[in-house]
């Protein structure tokens, strides 16, 4: 009886916890990013070559024929067959709509893996671009893409294991008694420039030349021509990082203490280091997987939203769950939009907005520390 009263006692006071962390400024972050991401996905699916106005989008994507149809919502999440739809309907949701669902989770999951590399390492300047696992996640699935095809449904795995052996390099060659802000960012380069390299190098094993364009538009990091295949393949290790991230917050918070005051409080620094590290490897992997490398977001957005609610990761992680999906959606709108009928692939964009970011972060830094 008083295990059951302690264990409720607990859950309250974590409840609690996150109860206390709904202040004004996330629930305004977070209602501005809901309709942020709203606007700018009924722009994205009103413009196509099949064009109708914003109403008619409206109109398309709150349709009954849709809401109300077991067929179609099976066919969304299952992959069953179509139901009979309006034409403008149809063109919404098996075409358009999808690419605002799948830049959704890939906002979200870029975010959060951010977030949570910038606590593991101690390091602002962390990314999975920036330590280089975007980049091994991004040779292992493009090889599944040019040499295994038939694997495509095991992406996020395939993904997850080569973004893994990624972040293990740039810790064994940044490892010297210890690592440094320095030395990690370093070594990200070196792991990065690496596997490009290797990336590049399997073009020449395809033989088939639209392999080839859909690898290379892929590498930029692209939300064009993604569908509800792309959205079942990402929803599941999506929830799952995101759900992760969340739970382990308090040891996030823990870590930006420093080792020694985390040791002291009872955690096992580095077998938490590594169990968060893979969450955040399993989240990078499952965007890399579905939309291609798409550079410095994860660096961006947890600054982003630190600046409104501040470095305490029960109320950053959240805020990254909800800005994340809301500025993918507005980067992928720019990238679709800005040079029409033109489309830029939406890595494009993140990377001119993102590099100089990246850069001012340096500056602005008085000691980086020694390598």
């Amino acid at each position: 009886m008083a295990s059951e009263t302690q264990g409720a006692t607990d859950a309250w006071s974590q409840a609690r916890s996150w109860l206390d962390t709904l202040d004004g400024s996330l629930f305004g972050l977070c209602v501005a990013s809901i309709a942020v991401a709203f606007g700018a996905g009924l722009l994205q699916v009103s413009f196509g070559a099949y064009s109708m106005t914003i109403l008619q989008a409206w109109q398309a994507v709150f349709d009954p024929k849709v809401w109300f149809s077991v067929q179609a919502w099976q066919s969304f999440f299952l992959g069953a067959e179509l139901p009979e739809l309006p034409k403008r309907t149809l063109i919404v949701w098996n075409i358009r709509m999808p690419r605002v669902i799948v830049a959704v989770l890939t906002g979200m999951c870029l975010a959060v893996s951010g977030a949570i590399f910038q606590a593991v390492t101690r390091n602002e300047l962390a990314s999975p671009f920036v330590l280089g696992v975007s980049s091994g996640a991004g040779l292992t699935v493009l090889l599944t893409l040019v040499l295994f095809s038939s694997l495509a449904p095991f992406l996020p795995l395939f993904a997850a294991v080569g973004g893994s052996i990624a972040f293990l390099l740039v810790y064994m060659i940044a490892w010297k008694g210890g690592t440094s802000p320095v030395r990690l960012v370093l070594a990200g380069v070196i792991v990065n420039m690496v596997f490009t390299s290797l990336q590049r190098g399997l073009f020449f094993f395809a033989d088939d030349l639209g392999v080839v364009q859909s690898a290379l538009a892929w590498i930029t990091g692209s939300l064009t021509g993604v569908g509800w295949e792309e959205f079942r393949i990402a929803i599941i290790p999506t929830m799952a990082a995101t759900l992760l991230a969340l739970a382990g917050a308090r040891q996030l918070n823990l870590l930006l203490l420093g080792e020694e005051t985390a040791r002291s409080l009872g955690m096992s620094v580095e077998r938490v280091r590594f169990l968060l590290s893979g969450v955040a490897i399993l989240a990078a992997s499952t965007a890399i997987s579905v939309a291609g490398i798409i550079g410095f977001f994860g660096l961006v957005v947890p600054h982003i939203v630190r600046l409104i609610v501040g470095s305490d990761y029960r109320r950053l992680l959240i805020g990254c769950v909800f800005v994340g999906p809301a500025l993918m959606v507005v980067a992928d709108v720019g990238a679709r939009l800005a040079l029409n009928p033109a489309q830029v692939p939406v890595g494009v964009v993140t990377g001119v907005v993102g590099g100089p970011y990246f850069l001012y972060l340096m500056r602005r830094q008085e000691q980086m520390g020694e390598i």
